[in-house]
């Protein structure tokens, strides 16, 4: 994989003249290509989960999602409750 050089590219911008925008454009097709190609190899050697691992994850996901719906509805339930009280005690 191709490190990053932040020194050439500075190097291309810093011109006097308009060229070394020119030539940044210029490079750009390439550079888009050498990226695109380090992101294939790189998702080539991602260990991708498996579908038991998947459904496993999903269904922890659904129960917690569904545990923190309930809870923080009750907390809601138990605050307004309490607020309704205290505006009927003041007014």
């Amino acid at each position: 994989m191709k490190e990053a050089n932040p020194e050439s590219s500075r190097e291309v911008i810093k011109g006097s003249s308009g060229n070394g925008y020119l030539a940044t454009l210029k490079e750009f097709p390439k550079e888009a290509k050498s990226f695109l190609n380090d992101v294939r190899t790189e998702t080539r050697r991602v260990t991708w989960p498996s579908m038991k691992q998947i459904r496993a994850t999903t269904i922890v996901v659904i129960v917690t999602v569904f545990f923190f719906g309930v809870y923080f509805a009750g907390l809601d339930w138990i605050f307004s409750t309490a607020v309704a009280w205290l505006l009927q005690l003041g007014g």
